[in-house]
């Protein structure tokens, strides 16, 4: 009884405060709920203003888009409908299976034939196509109405955008109708399986992770859904606080409120950071897919779009390009995260998990043309100021041929590669000779165009754009010898009887101290000079003979030659000295013409910083690749200079059209003098300083001449096709190699890989104009040809200008009969100084009493045109017709790197 009396008493006196401590306990739950809803309704009407002002503004900055120029296609190419397909969807063409019809245009196909019909943004007008193929190629092209076609232009394909200004960010804008099924799958499997379902927060998931955070004793898990992973994104900082959840939450149902869920789930696919490229931050499913696998979003397979739902959760860490392993590990966890979801079976699975990543080359330059597209950007501020077009979406067109961009840069890649191997054997070399100088590795650039439009083509500025974004395509930089071929075409227009297309433009007299060393890259200012009348007497020729030895000008300026080889001593034929950059020969030839009119004929074809100093024709002064580029179009185009161009056209995001920009041209020279010249230049590839080309493999018929200046260069062109190379160090010192070794072989790769594209595979011979002929020489005697002189070679020249002399008559060929059948050549049979035409040689130049000329010595007789001493055959090799040692692809020995060639 006494235990029963005491458990009642204790239950009875324990009952109130039992009662007060529950009470206590609602109460503050009712107090903490009550906080809690007055903070969280604080922050979400706080948060419902800014998230109206943020809806008032576009969602994305609606950046310029670049363009490339539309690829033609024409009767006889070798494609299919599924190639043209692929390229109109890459451009922004919907097929038949899309589930809604692109206002950029559409296309059908089937095996032998593709329908297009461009839409009402196309950037042509809605004239559509028929192509028809058989068997690989394209056989007939067909208009709306029926008409036939040579050719029809696809659309452009879209390069990139604008980055944003602030942190350099590119995106695609896509819609949700445009993102794969199985990329929305995986990105929900992964991330938010219940995101259809839920009102924009997870409660289950949100507690799941905050059991895994207290059993981990850290924040392990986020339980963020993706409209939460979006409000963070556009208004949040990443850090990790309990009043940003409190403000993120609010965010969410503001977001929840407003849109859909299919519009949400756009905003966060075009809002996704997804990783780097270069100096780039790539947002958006639409630039990922461009970035790492080179394709419109749409065409993404099912291990692709895993991917780049992996991607989602910390892209740095398994940036694919460093860490291959791990982002195929995440991959394969987001397939099998969509097999316990549905969306997928384990077959489809395990296929996926058996294809690589297939990733695009990781080089930016290959992909986006960064250093183009800011040149264009460049362009676009001179045109339309600093007006704020970047956010109007404008669509820029421009003249980038993707292909040979792709090319271009891969050959930069791979032929830099070379050099460094050559400038670290240059460096070890002065280590060795105690020279403790840092070894400097050179910059480079490239620039291809069409030398009859002008339309730039491709352009690399550099290296690596993510590492520097300094353009050096449009730097100047002392031209070295591509320079020379305007000295020679100066020369060539005193043939024309004092006839010229232009009349030279004045320029500034030369200082006492500019004409005794060689200039700056950016050239002198002074006050205007009137044309030098010139002191050259007499027709210029091919075989024209010039004195090459060391001489003195004008200043006390003494150039010395790039080699010091005997062969090229005395007289040589103006042919020859260009074939081997001679420097002594050319100055000679500039003095004789008039510095002034070679700096006049210069400028006229762009490169402004020509002065009329000796210097001028050995390529002191500056020009940069562009416009180098631009000045060899007046060789490759028949006299008329092309200005090269970027910009095609300017339009709205509409495509209405507000600006287009035709080329510029201008002649320049008489076709017959830039055909004089170009034929000149064939020689220094065939058989010259540049005759690498020929050994790597180039075959296509060419000219182009190499430039050795502290950098070096080299420009040449086909038929079709023009492109520049240069290579130097940013610091201007000294490369110590020459253009034929380093630059000719970069342009020998691209030239290589550029003709098999078919839109440049159609090379052909240069074509002359009237008022030339080729003849037949003796390289012995530079004359006329003929059975008795078998060693021959074929020259260009002016009519009425060519030898008239046969090379087995008394005054061209004064050997007996035992010497002609035996090969012996005669000393002295070409009266020294005298050309083979009959004309006097250009003397040594006379400077009044600055400085006294060097005195003519009779040269030997003229080398032949590829610099080498030809054996000639004996008796036996005569009479059953063996080679001997006369090959007329033998290279010249390489030079040494003392003067500028």
């Amino acid at each position: 009884m006494t235990v029963k009396i005491k458990v009642v008493r204790a239950s009875l006196l324990e009952h109130p405060v039992r009662n007060i401590i529950l009470i206590a306990l609602v109460g503050t739950l009712l107090l903490s709920l009550v906080v809690c809803e007055s903070i969280f309704g604080y922050y979400y009407f706080t948060y419902r203003h800014k998230v109206d002002e943020w809806l008032q503004k576009p969602l994305f900055q609606q950046t310029a888009m670049i363009y490339a120029a539309p690829k033609e296609v024409r009767v006889g190419q070798k494609l299919t409908p599924q190639t043209i397909a692929q390229e109109l969807r890459a451009a922004g063409y919907s097929g038949d299976d899309d589930r809604e019809r692109s206002r950029m245009g559409t296309y059908s196909f089937n095996d032998s034939s593709i329908k297009i019909q461009p839409g009402p943004q196309s950037y042509h007008s809605e004239q559509g196509a028929t192509v028809t193929f058989d068997k690989g190629m394209v056989k007939q092209i067909s208009g709306d109405g029926g008409q036939s076609l040579d050719a029809y232009e696809l659309e452009p394909q879209l390069i990139t955008g604008l980055s944003e200004e602030q942190n350099r960010t590119k995106r695609r804008l896509v819609s949700f109708n445009e993102l794969p099924p199985n990329l929305v799958n995986a990105v929900t499997s992964i991330e938010d399986r219940r995101f259809f379902e839920h009102g924009g927060v997870d409660y289950f998931r949100l507690l799941g992770a905050l059991r895994d955070d207290l059993r981990a004793g850290r924040r392990a898990e986020g339980g963020s859904t993706l409209t939460m992973q979006l409000a963070r994104g556009f208004f949040l900082t990443p850090e990790k606080r309990v009043k940003r959840k409190i403000i993120e939450i609010a965010i969410t149902f503001q977001l929840e409120n407003r849109f859909n869920k299919q519009q949400i789930f756009q905003l966060y696919a075009n809002e996704i950071p997804l990783g780097q490229q270069g100096s780039f931050a790539i947002n958006g499913f639409g630039q990922a897919a461009q970035t790492y696998f080179g394709k419109d979003v749409r065409q993404l397979d099912l291990a692709q779009c895993a991917f780049l739902a992996g991607m989602i959760q910390r892209p740095s860490y398994r940036n694919p390009y460093r860490h291959p392993e791990r982002a195929l590990q995440r991959r394969n966890m987001v397939l099998d995260a969509m097999v316990e979801t549905g969306k997928i079976t384990k077959e489809d699975s395990m296929r996926a998990k058996a294809e690589p990543l297939n990733l695009r080359s990781i080089n930016v330059d290959a992909g986006e043309a960064p250093y183009f597209v800011d040149l264009v950007r460049d362009r676009l501020v001179q045109h339309m100021g600093e007006a704020d077009f970047n956010h109007s979406g404008l669509r820029i067109y421009t003249s980038l041929d993707p292909d040979l961009q792709r090319l271009a840069s891969e050959a930069v890649t791979e032929g830099m590669k070379g050099v460094d191997l050559q400038v670290e054997k240059l460096h070890a070399r002065r280590v060795k000779a105690g020279d403790d100088t840092p070894i400097t590795y050179p910059q480079v650039a490239l620039v291809a165009l069409n030398p009859h439009t002008g339309q730039v083509l491709a352009l690399v500025g550099g290296r690596n754009y993510g590492v520097s974004q300094f353009d050096h395509a449009v730097q100047n930089r002392p031209t070295g010898s591509v320079f020379k071929p305007f000295v020679y075409a100066a020369a060539f227009n005193t043939s024309l009887a004092g006839t010229v297309l232009t009349q030279p433009a004045v320029v500034p007299p030369a200082s006492e101290e500019a004409v005794s060393t060689p200039v700056s890259a950016n050239g002198a200012s002074a006050d205007p000079a009137p044309p030098d009348p010139g002191r050259l007497s007499g027709i210029f020729t091919a075989v024209t003979l010039l004195n090459n030895d060391p001489s003195t000008y004008e200043g006390g300026y003494t150039p010395g030659n790039y080699h010091n080889d005997k062969r090229f001593t005395g007289q040589i034929t103006a042919r020859t000295a260009l074939e081997h950059s001679e420097n002594n020969a050319t100055v000679t030839l500039a003095d004789m013409v008039g510095y002034n009119n070679v700096a006049a004929l210069a400028r006229d074809a762009g490169i402004k910083s020509a002065r009329g100093t000796p210097s001028v024709a050995l390529g002191a002064y500056g020009s940069s690749p562009l416009e180098i580029a631009g000045a060899y179009t007046v060789f490759a185009n028949g006299g008329v200079k092309i200005d090269p161009w970027l910009l095609a056209s300017i339009r709205s995001a509409n495509g209405d059209v507000l600006n287009d920009y035709p080329p510029n041209s201008k002649p320049i020279l008489d076709p017959r003098v830039a055909y004089l010249t170009l034929s000149l230049m064939e020689n220094v590839i065939n058989a010259g300083t540049a005759a690498v080309v020929r050994a790597d493999g180039f075959a296509a018929p060419a000219a182009g001449k190499t430039g050795t200046s502290h950098d070096a260069w080299f420009a040449g062109f086909t038929s079709n096709l023009l492109c520049v190379v240069w290579i130097g160090n940013d610091d201007y010192t000294d490369i110590k190699l020459d253009g034929g070794k380093i630059a000719a072989p970069i342009w020998a790769e691209f030239m290589k890989h550029a003709v098999k594209l078919p839109e440049y595979s159609d090379t052909r011979q240069f074509t002359p104009p009237n008022g030339v002929s080729t003849v037949r020489l003796d390289k012995v005697t530079n004359l006329l040809a003929d059975a008795s002189c078998p060693s021959d070679y074929d020259a260009v020249f002016l009519d009425g200008t060519a030898p008239t002399q046969t090379c087995d008559q008394s005054a061209g060929d004064q050997r007996n009969v035992f010497q002609k059948l035996f090969g012996i050549d005669k000393e002295a049979n070409v009266a020294p100084g005298t050309p083979a035409n009959g004309t006097p040689a250009l003397p040594p130049p006379q400077v009044g009493t600055q400085a006294a000329a060097a005195p003519t010595q009779p040269g030997p007789a003229p080398p032949p045109p590829d610099g080498q001493k030809k054996k000639k055959k004996g008796f036996f090799g005569r009479l059953f017709g063996g080679k001997g040692d006369d090959d007329d692809n033998k290279q010249p020995a390489q030079p040494d790197p003392a003067q500028p060639h």
